[in-house]
């Protein structure tokens, strides 16, 4: 995962803060050290572990306030700061069809994270359409509902929204916006047209064409969508069933938990094209051919 140190006038901008690792306020001390200069500000882009997990930790170490979407803070005290999350995912599972073995270790493998995240209470919030530093703050969503991108002077800070050698994950959780699939094919649409002219990922490597990067992410979409509609037919399909069709039956629970998510977002899409019909019966999600 990358973080960034954005100079300005006043000290660093400091993009995205790493897991919340039990050495991380001494690595981020030694860090800023070399970089030397003092710290104005820090952003969170989102708010899965790797991005906000040691937001507190910079948060004590320099001072600087912590500024972060205003629905991303949201999310981020519903799943981190809510001893009853992990109670809601088993639901959320058995709901799509999980079998109760498997959920449990889909749910308990992602616990392991909970330890190593300290976000920071009552950030500084902001929106899209917003500036921080001179930065343009721009709408995201789809990896993360209420993930926002710094832009400027043609140099876009794109967190997870476009990587260059994978496909960010899109998933349908609890407490999520209904069509996230769908909100981030409009975020790539956002993308081409900005056509920034280099991307700074979250993840990998630098992105030289970030509109010709989205154009090829939206076709990946385009050819799993197809993948979902054939997986359909008369026999309803749970979003755990459709996922071993998608990604098959062998996965480390970690690649399940959002193979699941992500067939989610896939199947939503598809119910709001009229492509496929949602159901619920008995305390069960499925999905037919329209």
């Amino acid at each position: 995962m990358h973080a960034y140190l954005l100079p300005g006038e006043d000290g660093w901008t400091i993009v995205d803060t790493g897991i919340g690792l039990p050495d991380a306020k001494e690595s981020w001390r030694a860090e800023l050290e070399r970089a030397g200069g003092q710290v104005a500000r820090i952003f969170v882009t989102h708010f899965h572990p790797d991005h906000v997990g040691a937001a507190a930790d910079l948060h004590e170490l320099t001072g600087a306030p912590v500024y972060q979407g205003t629905l991303d803070y949201a999310q981020c005290e519903l799943v981190w700061g809510n001893p009853a999350w992990p109670e809601r995912l088993i639901d959320w599972f058995r709901l799509h069809g999980t079998p109760d073995d498997v959920t449990e270790e889909l749910v308990g493998q992602s616990s392991v994270y909970r330890p190593y995240i300290r976000y920071q209470p009552d950030p500084i919030l902001v929106r899209a359409g917003e500036w921080l530093d001179g930065w343009e703050l721009v709408a995201a969503a789809g990896h993360a509902d209420g993930q926002l991108c710094l832009l400027k002077d043609g140099v876009l800070l794109a967190a997870d929204h476009v990587l260059e050698r994978i496909s960010p994950t899109v998933g349908l959780w609890p407490a999520s916006r209904p069509d996230p699939l769908g909100d981030y094919l409009e975020a790539l649409d956002r993308t081409v047209k900005i056509e920034p002219r280099i991307a700074l990922p979250g993840h990998g490597e630098l992105i030289a064409d970030p509109a010709g990067r989205a154009r090829e992410l939206q076709e990946h979409h385009r050819i799993r969508l197809q993948e979902a509609v054939a997986a359909f037919g008369p026999k309803p399909l749970s979003g755990y069933e459709l996922s071993l069709v998608l990604w098959g039956d062998v996965l480390k629970p970690a690649a399940r938990r959002f193979a699941v998510a992500e067939s989610l977002s896939h199947a939503e899409r598809l119910v709001r094209v009229g492509a496929a019909v949602r159901h619920e019966v008995d305390g069960a999600v499925s999905y037919t051919a329209a």
